[in-house]
């Protein structure tokens, strides 16, 4: 769609003809004026051009070199339901912060240093955005591949290392914990996100995604993500990588601020785990099954969500599934999760190649879709930041999306 589609304005220049149509309108007195002015009323958007979005052909340029968004709403923002109005902001546009990189995953927000850190997971690095300047820079590297970050209540980054298969926090002082690499005397698969409860526990999943060699390290010869031995996963990593087999299912996991690790959801109610996230109460936890893994001898995940009630005890139950996540006929696959304060779902999409089906899915609390949000990539994370805590921040692939909401994420990012 051409640039010069943004230059229609209501107030152009009426014609001759419609000069004497209003003369006669006029003379015909207020009444017949009303009656007559409806129906081109009615019919003047149809005349107007189409707002260009995901799904046109040239499709929407996001760059800084795009024409910029000028429809109000931004015609990628869906509300499928009109409560999803309540929580977009109309005269905000989807803005493409970055780009450049190769996968990008675990978007979190630093709300004291105002920055934006997320992980680049072939290149083994971090990336921090900078929100004053709009600045990126790298900002951990090696990351250990890592996938999934957050930070707690204390301000303290946590981070999810597929080449480790290991959980690691990022403490105040500079120094670094690793929190949980084994369960039971077993190394982990490659842990992929992670939240913080207000109790000081941490709950993460654990599902096979580092066990390649894009995004982490294969299985040492014979195990299931290179059963037949031919992949050397030692080639470029670091001396003790590369030796380590899958030994577990793909669990969920809670660490207990003492230290002690609790498998809280099993393969069997939830295969490959992905994102997860907690109601603003936190008294429901919901858990992304994304696609099978590397080295998975079972079906894998279906791509939907489920639901669990998180009581006193901190043990789930009632687990249930929350969305299949079906849109039109296509799986709109979820990857990470996040609440807003009312209790509504964000989740990212992954459709493939299914343009304008890739962005984020918004769910109310009953497992409803109430709005959409389009992207030209993948998206495969998300998250609420900003000084307000109203904007929703979007890993797609190769780049960093935002969008300012009238809503607020509950929780750290």
């Amino acid at each position: 769609m051409s640039e010069g589609h943004h230059s229609t304005h209501d107030d152009a220049i009426p014609s001759p003809a419609q000069l004497s149509r209003r003369r006669l309108i006029q003379a015909a007195g207020a009444t017949a004026f009303a009656a007559a002015a409806a129906p081109a009323l009615a019919q003047a958007p149809a005349n107007r051009p189409s707002p260009p979005t995901t799904i046109t052909t040239p499709p929407r340029d996001f760059s800084r070199r795009g024409a910029p968004t000028t429809y109000f709403w931004d015609p990628d923002v869906i509300a499928v339901d009109p409560s999803f109005n309540n929580l977009a902001q109309p005269n905000a546009a989807i803005q493409r912060l970055w780009t450049g990189g190769l996968w990008l995953e675990g978007p979190a927000w630093n709300a004291q240093g105002r920055y934006l850190v997320w992980s680049d997971i072939p290149r083994n690095r971090q990336m921090r955005w900078i929100e004053d300047d709009g600045n990126v820079s790298v900002f951990r590297m090696p990351s250990g591949y890592s996938n999934g970050n957050s930070f707690d209540f204390q301000g303290r980054q946590l981070s999810c290392e597929h080449l480790n298969r290991r959980v690691v926090r990022y403490e105040l002082d500079g120094s670094a914990t690793v929190l949980a690499d084994s369960f039971e005397g077993k190394k982990l698969n490659s842990p992929n996100d992670i939240v913080a409860h207000p109790d000081g526990s941490y709950w993460f999943t654990d599902p096979p995604y580092g066990g390649q060699l894009y995004e982490g390290a294969p299985d040492a010869a014979g195990g299931p993500s290179n059963a037949s031995g031919k992949i050397n996963p030692r080639l470029g990593q670091p001396p003790g990588i590369g030796l380590a087999k899958r030994e577990l299912p793909t669990n969920v996991y809670r660490l207990d601020p003492g230290g002690r690790l609790d498998l809280v959801i099993r393969e069997e109610q939830v295969p490959d785990p992905n994102g997860l996230c907690f109601s603003p109460d936190h008294k429901k936890l919901y858990v992304a099954s994304t696609g099978k893994g590397p080295g998975d001898t079972g079906p894998g995940g279906k791509g939907d969500i489920h639901v669990f009630d998180v009581g006193a005890d901190n043990k789930p139950t009632n687990g249930k599934l929350f969305s299949d996540c079906m849109i039109d006929g296509i799986n709109c696959g979820p990857d990470g999760l996040r609440c807003d304060v009312e209790g509504n779902l964000w989740a990212s999409s992954n459709a493939g190649r299914n343009v304008g089906y890739n962005g984020v899915t918004v769910f109310n609390p009953a497992g409803k879709v109430i709005g959409r949000i389009r992207l030209p990539e993948v998206c495969g994370n998300i998250c609420f930041g900003g000084p307000k805590r109203n904007r929703l921040f979007m890993a797609a692939s190769q780049s960093i999306y935002a969008l300012y909401l009238a809503t607020q994420g509950a929780g750290p990012a």
